[in-house]
């Protein structure tokens, strides 16, 4: 028997089909940075990780809002504390409050509820992590009804039940795509002739309010202020998640360091939070806390999300059902903000409400009838006063005759 090339072929073959037909299947590997994972392909693993940064930015933006409400309460109650024994107050230059360690402790959680919003636009969108900044007045104000003795109404709590649901809903419908994993794909997004136009358009826009229009309406027309600092605000958000992303990198073992563009986002992120931190506390100092706030929420998430649309183009990876309940999640929002700042001076209460009961609601209330007996009497009285002055008078002119 002769040993050909074509016989060595068929056993080779007859070899293969044995193999194959008595060893178990063996699950394909596939591997996406450096992890390999059974059976995923890597559209699948991308996914995945983009799931989950999402999830924790959501977790350190929810944190964030905590730490820094605890610290309005924490840092109030110091000050509360500082004026039974401090000769100056705060607002007179006194600095007492350096030396009460509760007022540290509300810094401390300040500075780490800042330090987590920092974190958050790492991994989440900054659609997201921006208007969830609304949870903090929510923290804040529950706790205050039961810390400070302050008291919420019910305009206050409706206000509170609004904000979770707009937070809700944002949640749900907030985009959960992957960004940027680099700073070398945020340098080309940054180079877009897009969101040149837009920031060119805010730094010459906020030029023209700080020079022209602050010195001449800023103390009479609050939205001179609030739209600087909003719009600035928006471009400071842009820089802190540049920021995030390289510190991100950093972590991973990727020294970014050496590029450029890592430190001119941290030079323009300290620019733009002192000139929106001091035109927000001009705004502040004029005009009433309970009316800047809302106003500056709405105007400084909707640059935000301006920003963020035009540079990373989330609202393209989002169908119209999400974009819907975005806007609307957005607009809860701001409906509970005013709720909770526009009525807090109010003391009204469920019993206040216009009753259902049809004959109890047309039944005037005894306030109401001692009113009007109370303005009956002082008619009568007024007639009376003027009959007696027309009867004295006609006493003196017969007197004179």
């Amino acid at each position: 028997m002769s040993w050909d090339f074509n016989t060595t072929n068929a056993y080779n073959r007859s070899v293969q089909d044995t193999v194959a037909t008595t060893l178990p299947s063996i699950p394909t590997l596939t591997t996406v940075g450096n992890v390999c994972r059974p059976g995923m392909s890597p559209e699948e693993e991308l996914a995945e990780i983009s799931n989950t940064d999402f999830y924790i930015g959501l977790a350190l933006a929810v944190s964030s809002s905590i730490f820094i409400g605890s610290s309005f309460i924490i840092k109030k109650k110091a000050l509360i504390k500082i004026t039974a024994y401090a000769t100056r107050s705060t607002s007179d230059g006194g600095h007492a409050y350096l030396r009460e360690w509760l007022w540290w402790a509300g810094f401390l959680s300040l500075s780490s509820g800042e330090f987590l919003n920092f974190v958050a636009y790492a991994f989440a969108p900054a659609t997201l992590v921006t208007p969830l900044g609304a949870l903090s007045v929510l923290v804040a104000a529950i706790l205050s009804s039961h810390f400070l003795n302050e008291t919420l109404n019910i305009l206050g709590k409706i206000g509170c039940l609004l904000c979770i649901l707009g937070s809700v809903v944002m949640i749900l419908h907030a985009p959960k795509e992957e960004e940027d994993d680099t700073l070398d794909e945020l340098a080309v997004r940054l180079a877009t002739p897009g969101f040149i136009t837009f920031g060119c358009v805010v730094l010459v826009a906020s030029l023209i309010l700080i020079f022209y229009y602050a010195p001449r309406y800023g103390h009479s027309n609050i939205l001179i202020y609030v739209a600087i600092c909003s719009v600035i605000g928006s471009l400071s958000v842009m820089a802190c998640k540049g920021l995030g992303i390289g510190f991100k990198e950093l972590f991973e073992g990727t020294n970014i360091l050496p590029d450029p563009l890592f430190w001119i986002l941290a030079a323009c992120l300290v620019i733009f939070i002192t000139i929106q931190m001091h035109y927000l506390n001009k705004a502040l100092d004029v005009f009433n806390t309970s009316v800047v706030t809302p106003i500056y929420y709405v105007f400084f998430t909707t640059s935000v999300l301006i920003a963020s649309a035009i540079l990373y183009q989330e609202w393209e990876k989002m169908g119209a059902n999400n974009i819907i309940g975005s806007l609307a999640g957005f607009g809860t929002i701001i409906a509970a903000i005013f709720l909770l700042h526009a009525f807090k001076d109010l003391d009204i209460t469920l019993s206040d409400l216009p009753s259902t009961n049809k004959e109890s609601s047309h039944a005037p209330s005894v306030d109401s009838m001692n009113h009007i007996s109370e303005r009956e009497d002082s008619q009568m009285s007024t007639e009376t006063i003027a009959l007696l002055n027309d009867i004295e008078n006609g006493f003196n002119q017969n007197e004179t005759r």
